[in-house]
């Protein structure tokens, strides 16, 4: 199984033995591959919208990281468009994502998608951040450093929007996770051999926390508010306020 794989949506997205990246193809063809892989993907967009009414205001800066197509900044974009003087800036690490977010906000003059490493990113002083599914591609040595970062940046009574995938907190929990994400990708038009080469492209890649190791990160930066806005197996969201 040494070939390229297919999955009906993106010809060649996953290849077995070759570590997985958001170049390429798979730039091309994420909104459809990832609405297949992460369950209520659209619904977790929409949940982030309505928590930022809470936090977005007129002279706002708002960041979203790993902003991937720019789909939810730009929803979020709009949603608070009365608000012309709030800076959205959207960060993702490779370029031709880069590419397609700038051509979905294009016209959104208070949007700017960035070409930056959120590990060296600077932060300027902000009212709230979203992450969503994408701190758990930063590597584990250097993923408090972001938290702590964000921490950082935020104003008093600003937000951090967190979207996870999460490990299971024992052995038992973590198979039942798996199995059923599993049935859940297979039911999405999977094939078996697609779910196992993606798998096999993601490790040393993709390496979630537990909730607890998620939570210990946040607070070791210096959150106190915490609280679950969002689970669905091994995927779940948390909002934590500074």
């Amino acid at each position: 199984m040494d070939a390229t794989t297919t999955n009906g949506v993106g010809q060649g997205i996953v290849t077995v033995n070759a570590g997985w990246n958001f170049s390429g193809q798979v730039a091309q063809s994420f909104p459809e591959h990832v609405r297949r892989s992460i369950p209520s993907y659209e619904a977790g967009h929409r949940l982030v919208a309505e928590i930022s009414d809470f936090f977005v205001r007129p002279d706002s800066v708002v960041y979203e990281l790993g902003t991937s197509h720019g789909e939810l900044l730009c929803a979020l974009a709009e949603r608070h468009r009365q608000r012309p003087e709030t800076r959205w800036i959207g960060i993702d690490n490779e370029p031709d994502m880069v590419a397609k977010a700038r051509t979905v906000t294009a016209g959104l003059d208070n949007v700017v998608v960035e070409n930056a490493d959120i590990t060296e990113y600077e932060l300027v002083k902000t009212d709230l951040v979203v992450s969503y599914y994408c701190l758990q591609f930063i590597a584990p040595k250097r993923r408090q450093q972001v938290v702590d970062r964000i921490y950082d940046a935020l104003n008093w009574g600003g937000a951090f929007i967190w979207f996870e995938k999460v490990r299971g907190s024992d052995a038992r929990f973590q198979d039942l996770f798996s199995l059923l994400y599993t049935d859940f990708k297979l039911d999405q038009g999977f094939t078996a051999d697609e779910v196992l080469a993606k798998s096999r492209s993601l490790k040393g890649t993709l390496e979630p926390f537990s909730s607890t190791g998620n939570l210990d990160l946040l607070k070791r930066a210096g959150f106190v508010d915490i609280a679950p806005v969002f689970r669905h197996l091994c995927f779940e969201g948390v909002l934590a306020i500074k």
